[in-house]
């Protein structure tokens, strides 16, 4: 698969900062962060036409995240071939059934550890981990992901490659005998909701598809402890412990599921260097193999149409 040159200029918008949080004294200003990088402020304002600095307009002026400028400069920084400790060869970010079986089956190597979108890029920025997954929708433009990957991965060296479109909708009991016609009609009758951890990919899509229907989660009735996967979910509503939750069509089984969102954008982030290296690209060889096929057929809900298509690289 080619890869675009790193040194072709970017297209995208500036990244998204809104899940950044920060105070007053962690933005700089363009003389500050002309100070901070040595360079003169004419230089700054080049960046900026450029995209190639992480800066926000958030106030109607420019500033800069000083800890997205540091992440960014240590992106840009060459390292020497030997002496540099790797990332551990570990899967972070959201659960997704499918890609954790796969992982298992194709000898990728890699180790699960999912703890939810936002922490999965986070782990990935931090080189706690090679491979990160997320399903993370920007509200304002419907986009899926390529937001948040600029937000998280400042700088030149990641990619972000497409697994697969989901169905994401509401779980019930099987043969759903509350007889829920969605989310505004569970919420009505105080139903009770299992949810999701606050990172997860799945919370932002569930606040996103209460929002339309004019809610919030504080209008529901919910579980006191949140699932940590899809199937833990499906769990709590298969022991009668909540009535219903969000989660995937992958997950749900023989329960009761109405499809809410049938287009969820599962996507995969990791730098380039480790696009090419033998754990991913197994993953990936794997991916196009007939038990493969077979066992997303099986669970439901799966579009592998452009499995492996890349949606950004940084």
């Amino acid at each position: 698969m080619k890869m675009q040159d790193p040194q072709v200029e970017a297209t995208s918008r500036a990244a998204d900062l809104a899940d950044v949080r920060v105070t007053s004294s962690s933005l700089m200003t363009t003389g500050e962060v002309a100070d901070y990088l040595r360079v003169k402020e004419r230089t700054i304002y080049e960046m900026v036409a450029r995209q190639t600095i992480p800066f926000s307009r958030a106030t109607g002026k420019l500033l800069f995240p000083r800890r997205l400028v540091d992440a960014w400069l240590e992106a840009q920084t060459e390292l020497p071939a030997a002496g540099i400790a790797s990332a551990p060869p570990i899967y972070a970010g959201s659960n997704d059934p499918l890609l954790e079986w796969a992982l298992r089956q194709s000898g990728s190597g890699l180790a699960v550890l999912a703890r939810g979108s936002s922490q999965g890029l986070e782990d990935l920025a931090a080189g706690r981990a090679v491979l990160a997954g997320l399903h993370l929708l920007d509200p304002d433009t419907g986009e899926w992901n390529r937001a948040a990957a600029r937000s998280h991965l400042p700088g030149t060296s990641h990619v972000l490659i497409h697994w697969a479109r989901r169905t994401q909708g509401l779980i019930t009991a099987a043969g759903n005998p509350l007889g829920i016609k969605g989310l505004k009609d569970a919420a009505r009758r105080g139903l009770r909701f299992a949810t999701r951890a606050g990172g997860a990919g799945s919370t932002r899509l569930f606040e996103v598809l209460l929002a339309r229907d004019g809610l919030t989660m504080a209008d529901l009735t919910t579980l006191d402890r949140p699932a940590e996967t899809h199937a833990d979910l499906a769990t709590l509503i298969e022991t009668g412990e909540a009535d219903c939750g969000i989660g995937l069509q992958a997950a749900a089984g023989h329960l009761g599921f109405l499809p809410l969102v049938t287009d969820e954008s599962f996507d995969l982030a990791m730098t380039r260097r480790e696009y090419f290296e033998p754990p991913i690209q197994t993953l990936l060889a794997f991916a196009r193999s007939s038990p493969f096929a077979r066992r997303a057929e099986h669970l439901g809900g799966y579009d592998l149409t452009e499995l492996g298509r890349v949606l950004w690289n940084g």
